[in-house]
């Protein structure tokens, strides 16, 4: 994955900041996120979501809205409507690139954005909200006592996560004029609701009204304990993983180029972000895990280790070809299962990675046969067990083949 820095033209003609994550080779899709109010692209939960879709061949634009992060303008001369025109001017940027966006994510009140702006967009196919509210009005809760020096004075400061922002009266006009019960029954396209119960900025009871609302197909998730922000890496690496699994549901994604010599595809492996050890890893272009280090060696513990993966396709193989034996043999086998443990331990040592030191690594299977089977069909199975093609590849010998990719250099 790697991020371009972009600039288009908002709705007043100032150029707005955005980064576009795209991923390695050719776009499968596209979507674009919208952020919280006086929020910016830039804040951990964006990222981490623009990522876990990069990482599965979807390019993602998430841009500062006029006025706000790095973008031109002025604030107090924007609204609802005016974020709205912002949202739409984006997705005609990304189909100039000829990649008209698939998927709206929109944040707090960029959620609601992105339900206003979808009915009107052609070839939108899917819609997620965090933590969004039902009715834009709904951010003149956070005004406080400022509300009647606005309507009395014509703007007044407001102190907004710690900054202050001017809000003018057309502001405030514009939110209360605003409903989303008419775009919500004409989405055109499928609907993730996510909202936290104990989010304290917007209650859930918005996001009972927006589901209730909506027509099908509609799901919704509730995230636990996660704030307003989705501030914690856990819950934001929880919300991109819903998203990435749910979203492949609808969307029409292309498939991804052949490669010689791949007959399985490419698997490809990313950073999740530059802290920890936490890893995307695409497989195929169809499939996504993470993978991860457990917490005492660093990471945290979002996904299975290096060794834990490399077990996993040895149970899975195991299994697998006892399975098209039995079958192939007429052997009662009703269910296999297999434990696979391996007694080393990655991150300790990486610090012997530069020696080359041969070592030997034992795997130990424990097969679990279930099914009315003989002495002799036991041992057969357990036999084929040792025949199984990624068995074959970790006791024979591979040749393991490192290069750069095409513009790097060593």
């Amino acid at each position: 994955m790697h991020v371009e820095r972009i600039e288009f033209v908002g709705h007043s003609g100032a150029m707005l900041a955005a980064r576009l994550d795209l991923p390695e080779g050719t776009p499968r899709a596209s979507a674009i996120l919208a952020h919280c109010f006086t929020c910016s692209k830039d804040i951990p939960a964006a990222r981490r979501i623009a990522g876990r879709l990069a990482a599965g061949g979807i390019a993602v634009l998430r841009f500062d809205f006029t006025g706000l992060g790095h973008s031109g303008g002025e604030f107090a001369n924007t609204n609802f409507s005016s974020n709205v025109e912002d949202l739409t001017l984006a997705a005609a940027y990304l189909a100039s690139r000829g990649m008209p966006p698939q998927l709206l994510i929109g944040h707090s009140l960029g959620g609601a954005a992105v339900i206003k702006a979808a009915p009107a967009l052609t070839g939108l196919r899917a819609v997620v909200t965090i933590g969004a509210p039902f009715e834009p009005a709904h951010v003149a809760h956070g005004f406080g006592g400022k509300l009647a020096e606005i309507r009395a004075r014509g703007s007044a400061m407001v102190a907004l996560a710690g900054r202050e922002f001017e809000i003018r009266n057309q502001f405030l006009d514009d939110i209360s004029a605003t409903s989303l019960t008419a775009a919500l029954a004409d989405l055109g396209a499928a609907l993730l609701v996510l909202h936290a119960p104990r989010d304290d900025v917007v209650g859930i009871a918005n996001a009972s009204a927006i589901f209730l609302a909506a027509r099908h197909p509609k799901s919704f998730v509730t995230l636990d304990n996660a704030d307003h922000l989705i501030s914690r890496a856990a819950d934001a690496e929880y919300v991109a993983d819903l998203i990435a699994a749910w979203s492949q549901r609808y969307l029409q994604l292309a498939p991804e180029a052949p490669r010689a010599g791949a007959p399985e595809g490419v698997t490809r492996v990313a950073e999740a972000g530059p802290d920890g050890f936490c890893q995307d890893v695409m497989i195929g272009g169809l499939h996504r895990l993470v993978a991860d280090e457990p917490a005492g060696m660093g990471g945290t513990d979002m996904g299975p280790s290096p060794y834990q993966l490399l077990a996993a396709g040895l149970g899975a193989c195991t299994t697998m070809t006892i399975r098209l034996y039995a079958r192939k043999k007429g052997i009662p086998l009703a269910h296999v299962a297999v434990d696979v443990t391996h007694n080393k331990c990655h991150s300790a040592d990486c610090d012997d990675c530069d020696k080359s030191v041969p070592k030997v690594d034992v795997f130990t299977r424990t097969l679990h046969l279930t099914g009315d089977l003989t002495d002799d069909q036991r041992a057969a199975l357990l036999a084929i067990a040792d025949k199984c093609p990624v068995h074959r590849t970790l006791h024979g010998q591979a040749i393991i083949e490192t290069r750069l990719a095409e513009g790097h250099r060593a």
